[in-house]
């Protein structure tokens, strides 16, 4: 094998180490430079907002306590239930079946063994809880769509294991083309509705996780919020009751508000990417896009980092791909917030 005819000599070594080094040294610098100069930004996934996936810890060990078993009333219905038609996955409590529609079949009941009737979830009113999703007014199409994406795989989460995402894509596998259509023009139907309170803090009641959300305890002392929104219900008892009209409290770190409504006007580089150019004015939908205001801000906040995470993919994910790709999880929960404060 011939080799290399340059360089022959130490010189010639030297003078080609100094022009590699005098050639190379600066590209960082350089890259650097013209990055600044694009107007480009690092797209950098931080990691897992836990607080926007609480996941129930495994129940204590020994014998289960003892829990009521009713029969339960509320204030605003004359109906009762008891702690097993409560926690029954095939027969969704309706406490108020004369405020909505009939429900169809596969709203009310399902299919067992793995259709589950969407109102036990999502409610009758179909406003939903924070640990899932408010299905009130979407579109016919917009819902099919979705329910498709969970079957086929590609609307999932960033964190594994959650109860209310392993039910929902059980379901949807499941589900027959008819029976998708069916729970679509139902919702659809429906007026959008939240029983959100945001609040802006720094400190927060003790929280515990219960139910996929949180529990908070006003006698258990406080603890710093930090970068964090914490959401659950106000009267927790109400929520197990699965009462449609339960009321949630979110907190969220001080100036979270301010900041969330600046980017929900200005996001973009040339302001193009402002939440309304999509989702419609006041951000309550447009065409097939859904309405985001005044919906859980940890829903929002799952939804935004599944988007980013690559969780979320199909349909027309790829538009929210380019809001999301430069933003960072604080970001992502000033919007949140912001959105949970408005009318549906």
């Amino acid at each position: 094998m011939r080799k290399p005819s340059w360089p022959r000599t130490g010189k010639d070594r030297i003078r080609l180490d100094s022009i590699v080094s005098t050639v190379l040294r600066p590209l960082p610098l350089l890259a650097l430079a013209a990055l600044l100069l694009c107007g480009c930004r690092p797209t950098v996934l931080e990691p897992v907002p836990a607080w926007a996936y609480p996941t129930n810890p495994p129940p204590p060990p020994g014998p289960a306590a003892t829990v009521e078993q009713g029969p339960f009333q509320i204030a605003t219905s004359k109906l009762s239930f008891t702690r097993k038609e409560l926690s029954n996955l095939f027969a969704a409590p309706d406490w108020q079946p004369e405020s909505h529609p009939p429900m169809p079949t596969v709203v009310s009941h399902g299919r067992a063994p793995e259709v589950r009737a969407c109102a036990y979830c999502h409610l009758p009113t179909g406003n939903g809880r924070p640990e899932n999703a408010r299905l009130a007014g979407l579109t016919v199409e917009y819902f099919v769509a979705q329910v498709k994406a969970f079957r086929d795989g590609s609307r999932k989460s960033s964190v594994d294991g959650r109860a209310p995402i392993l039910n929902m894509t059980k379901t949807a596998v499941a589900m027959q083309d008819d029976e998708i259509l069916a729970a679509a023009k139902y919702f659809a139907a429906l007026p959008p509705q939240s029983f959100i309170r945001i609040v802006e803090t720094a400190q927060v009641p003790k929280p515990e996780i219960a139910g996929w959300l949180f529990k908070f305890n006003p006698e258990g002392g406080t603890e710093p919020l930090g970068e964090r929104i914490l959401e659950g219900p106000e009267d927790f008892t109400q929520f197990e009751l699965r009462d449609p009209a339960t009321k949630y409290i979110a907190y969220v770190p001080a100036g979270s508000l301010a900041l969330g409504k600046r980017l929900a006007q200005t996001w973009g580089d040339s302001q193009e990417l402002e939440c309304s150019s999509c989702h419609g004015p006041g951000y309550k939908g447009k065409d097939e896009v859904p309405g985001i205001a005044g919906r859980s801000p940890t829903s929002i906040m799952r939804q935004l980092y599944d988007f980013k995470s690559g969780a979320r993919r199909g349909g027309k994910s790829s538009e929210m791909d380019k809001v999301v790709k430069y933003m960072k999880n604080s970001d992502m929960l000033a919007l949140a917030a912001y959105l949970g404060t408005l009318a549906p």
